[in-house]
């Protein structure tokens, strides 16, 4: 195994904004409480991949700051003015020097660590120099976004992000990594997620919440 070589970049909204086409996906649980649950189980399996030397969270919330700070992360402020891409390029400038960076979505609750390193390996085996990418299980959206050391990480998610990433000269990484492609933004997302098996912190929501 090759040495921790990787700073992975993860932006977290405000909880009273943060994934908004989700809300009521779980009766009586709190909204903010499961959004929260999506960003530590996908911060907790990055933490476990033998190929992160560190994650950097990009955040205004007080609540995600401490609570993904107790589970190892470096916490980073939100720039001036929000925005998701922002916060990846703000997290991507603030990262130490001479690693690679990655780009990674905060919505990845079933992601297992030895899929994560299989991507972050694959794009390190890539051509030299070159941006690469990994789009989400529909295809279209874009869940990590790598760069080699000194290469802007020039990030382009929103709808349509990864054919934009790909306009952008980054190259798609074509590994199947179910779990790592499965970002969540609706009930039935997570209904998905929930079958590839969830991280704790989601998986204690989804138990305390009544069957229907």
């Amino acid at each position: 195994m090759r040495q921790p070589t990787w700073t992975v970049v993860v932006p977290v909204k405000r909880l009273d904004g943060a994934k908004s086409r989700l809300r009521g996906a779980l009766p009586v649980v709190p909204h903010e409480g499961l959004a929260l649950a999506l960003a530590a189980d996908t911060v907790r399996a990055v933490r476990a991949c033998p190929a992160v030397a560190e994650v950097l969270v990009v955040t205004g919330d007080d609540r995600v700051a401490a609570e993904l700070a107790a589970l190892g992360a470096r916490v980073a402020p939100e720039p001036p003015g929000g925005g998701l891409n922002a916060a990846f390029r703000h997290g991507a400038s603030v990262a130490a020097g001479g690693r690679w960076v990655a780009g990674l979505t905060a919505d990845l609750p079933a992601l297992r660590p030895a899929e994560l390193a299989q991507a972050l390996t694959a794009a390190q085996d890539g051509p030299t120099g070159v941006r690469r990418f990994v789009a989400d299980a529909p295809g279209t959206g874009t869940v990590l976004l790598a760069a080699p050391p000194g290469v802007p990480l020039e990030p382009r998610f929103g709808v349509g992000s990864a054919a934009a990433h790909a306009a952008g000269g980054a190259l798609p990484l074509a590994g199947a990594w179910p779990t790592l492609r499965r970002d969540v933004d609706t009930a039935a997302d997570l209904a998905a997620a929930a079958r590839l098996g969830l991280g704790p912190a989601t998986a204690a929501l989804l138990d305390a919440a009544p069957a229907g």
